[in-house]
C-alpha cells in the first residue's frame, strides 16, 4: 500500500465502508451485532522481585442459580436432568466441548455393573439414557439380561446433548472450574476459567461433578487422596476385513484388538497404564505423550500381524483414562466388608451392579454424597465416598448416572425446602427418585 496506512488503519478503515461490511459478514450475521473490544478487562500478572504476583479484581457474575453442576460427565449430566425435573434452576458447566466424560471423550463404551447377575438394577436416567441409544441406529449393543451394554461415544454425546435441551438446563462448555466461592463454612457457588476469562457462578446449591473433587477440596471438605492406573483408550477400524485365513497362520493371536463396538468394523481397545497421581499436571502430561507412542507402537505391530494388514487407527480418546484421584471422605461410606456383610442404608439411593460374577450386591447412601464440613455441597461420581475395593464399581458409569441422579434430586429439594442438602427428608428425596424410575433395591 502506497498510502502510509498501517494494517491496523486499513482494517479500520474497512469497518466504516462497504467494503467492510462484504468483507466482515459470514453465514451467521456477526457483522450486525459486533462489539468492538478496547482491552480484556482483566489484571494483568506482574513480576515482583522474583515472585509471580495477580492483583485482586471483581469477576463477573454470569448467572444466579438453585442448583450449579460442575462437570458433565455422567454424574453430571444425570445431576442436571434430575435437579430441573424436580423443579429447580439450573446451570451445568463443563470444560470440554461435549457431555459424557469419559464415557464419551474417554471412550469407555462398556457399562459394566448395570446388572446383578441377570437383573438391571441401575435403572433411572440410566436406563432412559439407554433406551434412547435403543432407538438410534449403531449406538448401542449386548443390551441383554446379565450383559454389559456397549454405547457408541458419538450417539451417546447427541443423546446426552438432546436430554440437557429437552429439560431446560442453563449450560457453559469451555470452562474448568478453578475455585469456590465460599460464606463461613457454606458453598455460594464458583469460579470458572475461559477464553472470555474468568467468571462466578452463584448458587444455592453446588454438586461437584468434576471428577476428582476439583471444587470440593478447595472448599475444604476431607478427603482421600488416591493413586490408580491411568490409561488412554483408542477404536480401532477394518476389523471387518481381517482376512481370518492368514491370521490363523500367526504364532500366537494378536494383542491390543479389543472388544466389539455398535459400530461392526470398529473395536475400542482399553488400556491399564501405571498407577499415577491424577491431579499431577507432571504426571499427566508424561502419561498422555508415552501412552500415544505405545498406541502407535501397538498398531504398528499389529498392522504386521498376518492377516491384520488393512487395520488402522480411528482415534485416540481425548481424555485420558483417569479412575481415580480425590475420594470424598463423606457422612457415610460404601465399603466392600459392608456390601459382603448385605448391610442396608436408611437414607439408601440406589444400589451398584456386580463387575464380575460373585461381586456384592451394595447399596449407596445418601451420605456417602455429603462432606463431613462444609455445607450445600455434594460429590457425585467417582468422587462419593467409598472404599478402594468398592471403589472399582462405584467409579464405573453406571453407579455414576446413580449418584448423580440422587445428587440432582436432592438439590432441588434443599432448594425448594430452605435447607441445608444434608437436612433433606430422607423419605421425600426417595419418593422423588422412584418417581423419577430409580430402583432402590
Amino acid at each position: 500500500m502506497d498510502n502510509g496506512l498501517s494494517r491496523r488503519s486499513f482494517l479500520g478503515v474497512l469497518g466504516t465502508t462497504g467494503i467492510g461490511a462484504g468483507l466482515g459478514s459470514s453465514a451467521f450475521g456477526a457483522d450486525k451485532n459486533a462489539i468492538t473490544s478496547r482491552g480484556s478487562g482483566r489484571s494483568p500478572v506482574r513480576l515482583a522481585g522474583g515472585k509471580v504476583i495477580q492483583p485482586q479484581r471483581e469477576l463477573p457474575v454470569f448467572r444466579e442459580t438453585d442448583v450449579l453442576v460442575v462437570g458433565g460427565g455422567p454424574s453430571g449430566v444425570a445431576a442436571a436432568v434430575a435437579a430441573r425435573r424436580t423443579g429447580a434452576k439450573v446451570t451445568l458447566v463443563e470444560r470440554y466441548g461435549c457431555f459424557g466424560g469419559l464415557w464419551t471423550g474417554g471412550l469407555v463404551l462398556k457399562l459394566p455393573g448395570v446388572c446383578y447377575g441377570k437383573k438391571q438394577v441401575t435403572m433411572g436416567l440410566c436406563e432412559e439414557i439407554m433406551q434412547r441409544l435403543d432407538k438410534m441406529d449403531h449406538a448401542i449393543i449386548e443390551r441383554n439380561p446379565g450383559e454389559k451394554p456397549t454405547t457408541d461415544a458419538e450417539a451417546t454425546k447427541y443423546v446426552l446433548s438432546e436430554m440437557i435441551r429437552e429439560v431446560g438446563v442453563d449450560v457453559y462448555l469451555h470452562s474448568w472450574g478453578v475455585d469456590v466461592i465460599m460464606d463461613g463454612n457454606v458453598v455460594k457457588g464458583a469460579v470458572f476459567e475461559s477464553k472470555t476469562g474468568r467468571f462466578a457462578v452463584l448458587a444455592k446449591m453446588v454438586i461437584d461433578a468434576s471428577g476428582d473433587g476439583d471444587i470440593f477440596s478447595i472448599a475444604g471438605a476431607p478427603y482421600e487422596h488416591r493413586r490408580h492406573r491411568v490409561g488412554l483408550v483408542c477404536r480401532i477400524g477394518n476389523m471387518d476385513k481381517i482376512d481370518q485365513a492368514k491370521a490363523k497362520q500367526a504364532k500366537k493371536p494378536p494383542r491390543g484388538i479389543g472388544l466389539p463396538t455398535p459400530i461392526p468394523e470398529i473395536n475400542w481397545v482399553n488400556m491399564g497404564g501405571p498407577e499415577s497421581d491424577c491431579v499431577d499436571v507432571h504426571d499427566l502430561t508424561k502419561l498422555e505423550m508415552d501412552h500415544r507412542r505405545q498406541i502407535w507402537r501397538q498398531m504398528d505391530k499389529l498392522r504386521k500381524t498376518p492377516g491384520y494388514e488393512k487395520v488402522y487407527l480411528v482415534e485416540v480418546a481425548s481424555q485420558l483414562g483417569v479412575r481415580i484421584s480425590r475420594v470424598l471422605t463423606g457422612m457415610k461410606q460404601v465399603t466392600f466388608k459392608g456390601a459382603k456383610a448385605g448391610r442396608k442404608f436408611s437414607d439408601v439411593i440406589g444400589v451398584g451392579g456386580e463387575l464380575n460374577p460373585g461381586d456384592p450386591f451394595f447399596e449407596i447412601p445418601f451420605g456417602a454424597l455429603v462432606p463431613r464440613k462444609v455445607e450445600n455441597i455434594l460429590a457425585v461420581g467417582r468422587c462419593a465416598s467409598a472404599g478402594p475395593v468398592i471403589m472399582e464399581p462405584m467409579r464405573c458409569i453406571p453407579c455414576s448416572l446413580v449418584t448423580g441422579h440422587a445428587a440432582g434430586v436432592a438439590s432441588a429439594l434443599a432448594v425448594q425446602d430452605g435447607c441445608l442438602c444434608r437436612d433433606v427428608e430422607i423419605p421425600k428425596l426417595q419418593k422423588h427418585l422412584k418417581e423419577q424410575g430409580a430402583y432402590l433395591g
